[in-house]
């Protein structure tokens, strides 16, 4: 096996694939690397440097695009988010992983349809319902919206977690009398601690960084950093590009961290896993 991947690296395919790879990440390194030197030089026009160097930029995208209330917003958001999605993701989990009951496949199908779809295909039907029903165009109609992929992204986090918790663990707790409040809160709560900080910080790494669904429904007062920035770049009038740079890398910063955190409890194996598991 050993000599046999040896063989392929060797191979002219092998060594255009790497040159492929190789070439992509020097790409993406050159692009990102060009917009944090822009966003700390002073001008930089003709050159290969900026002229000068300054932090400045980054107090005056605070100011121009009001990034502190955009910043409260989205924290609001990825808050109210993950709340809600870990009190209504972890019971049904706990559902999927002990209960057998007909159509369970099929529901558990329909769980996935939101995280293997894009989000424009049902986001601007969403939308429009949203928006008939006076929901959208407010932080309420942004958090209902991300909502539909976020519950079924905290289901197929949870549910490996839930079944890797033996069952008879249950059984003894009610045999010594507990009820299901009580078995759920001082028997499976402290287990699933793991797989709900994983699944809370996956689901807030994936709400910060959802654009669609926030784009269709956020308003004026409800836009998350993700959304402020594409309005920042595509609004009329002349806007310093060196500020917006600065704009573009707070909010790839943030997603850094948090994407950072997110691996740091979560192994992605395991999701893959799961979805291959569920795959009929």
């Amino acid at each position: 096996m050993e000599l046999r991947g040896r063989r392929i690296v060797a191979s002219p395919a092998g060594w255009l694939i790497w040159g492929a790879v190789l070439f992509f990440f020097v790409m993406l390194a050159g692009v990102i690397a060009s917009v944090v030197v822009s966003s700390f030089g002073t001008r930089w026009f003709d050159t290969w440097l900026p002229q000068g160097w300054t932090a400045g930029w980054y107090g005056r995208a605070w100011d121009d695009f009001t990034l502190g209330p955009v910043l409260v917003v989205t924290l609001e958001v990825a808050v109210l988010v993950v709340g809600l999605s870990l009190l209504i993701g972890v019971p049904a989990a706990y559902t999927l992983a002990r209960r057998s009951f007909p159509g369970r496949r099929l529901l558990q199908l329909l769980f996935l349809l939101p995280i293997l779809m894009p989000p424009i295909t049902y986001g601007i039907p969403l939308a429009t319902v949203l928006y008939k029903y006076g929901f959208a165009g407010h932080l309420s109609g942004v958090v209902l919206a991300n909502l539909v992929p976020s519950v079924p992204f905290v289901i197929l986090t949870m549910t490996p977690f839930i079944e890797q918790i033996d069952p008879q663990l249950e059984r003894a707790a009610r045999m010594c009398g507990a009820t299901t409040r009580q078995i759920f809160l001082r028997v499976l709560a402290p287990l699933l601690v793991p797989g709900i900080l994983a699944a809370a910080i996956l689901v807030l790494v994936r709400t910060v960084g959802m654009f669609e669904l926030t784009f269709l429904t956020a308003g004026p007062d409800s836009q998350t950093l993700v959304v402020a920035l594409y309005y920042s770049m595509s609004s009329a009038g002349i806007r310093a590009q060196q500020s917006v740079d600065a704009m573009a890398v707070i909010y790839t910063s943030m997603m850094l961290v948090l994407l950072v955190v997110a691996l740091r409890f979560v192994n992605p194996t395991q999701l893959v896993a799961r979805v291959r598991d569920e795959d009929p």
